[in-house]
């Protein structure tokens, strides 16, 4: 997805919170997207796209990066809760330590070990672009940038987040502190509600009490 319109979804999705507008959206439909990513003659044959996505393949569609990003779970890899062999070395980097020009090189090749442990991972990969971005080759950053955006695009169009009903669906729960990241929002508390994540924001902060999301995924509800 180009990053441009990305962020003019975002921005939609945005306003339509703040105006209180209907954004269209649709929930994933779980039982076609694994006969789409298991059928060797689709478009979306999952080791097909993963491999694009690996390659950075900038011509990707919003239904692969749908494709990609929910059909995840259907692969034997998909641990929701796994820890990475370097979580600790990666955390490093979030948490601002030991960033600097000399340390580069080193870290992007930290993030793409870990890309190669969970190439679905939103938070590995954003923040892969930024290192990118430091090295001053903003081409792969770019690249890389718009496949993180395809993919969050991907959990904002899958629900609108007001109601459990239409809750974002998420693979993760890292995702989910991903997308409340790119909208600037802080949690004031969360919880489960049904099958979904609850994020509760401090009354009157925002236009909106919090945001519910669909975590049914983690623990085999898909089609319940």
């Amino acid at each position: 997805m180009n990053i441009k319109v990305f962020f003019s979804l975002f921005l939609f999705v945005l306003l339509s919170f703040v105006k209180g507008q209907k954004l269209e959206f649709k929930a994933p439909d779980y039982s076609l997207i694994q006969k789409n990513i298991e059928d060797k003659s689709s478009e979306f044959y999952y080791p097909k796209l993963l491999r694009r996505l690996k390659e950075n393949d900038t011509l990707l569609t919003s239904n692969q990066y749908r494709h990609l990003y929910f059909g995840y779970t259907f692969q034997k890899e998909y641990k929701p809760y796994k820890t990475g062999k370097k979580a600790e070395e990666v955390a490093k980097y979030y948490r601002g330590e030991g960033i600097s020009q000399k340390d580069l090189s080193k870290g992007i090749q930290l993030f793409l070990d870990a890309l190669d442990e969970n190439p679905l991972d939103l938070r590995t990969m954003n923040y892969l672009a930024y290192l990118y971005h430091l090295n001053n080759d903003d081409s792969t950053a770019k690249k890389i940038a718009g496949n993180f955006h395809g993919l969050l695009s991907a959990v904002l169009t899958s629900g609108d987040g007001l109601t459990c009903e239409t809750g974002f669906h998420v693979i993760s729960v890292t995702d989910e502190y991903v997308l409340l990241n790119r909208f600037q929002m802080e949690t004031k508390s969360q919880s489960m509600k049904g099958k979904c994540d609850y994020h509760e924001f401090e009354k009157g902060l925002y236009k909106i009490p919090g945001l519910y999301f669909d975590v049914s995924t983690f623990y085999g509800k898909i089609g319940d």
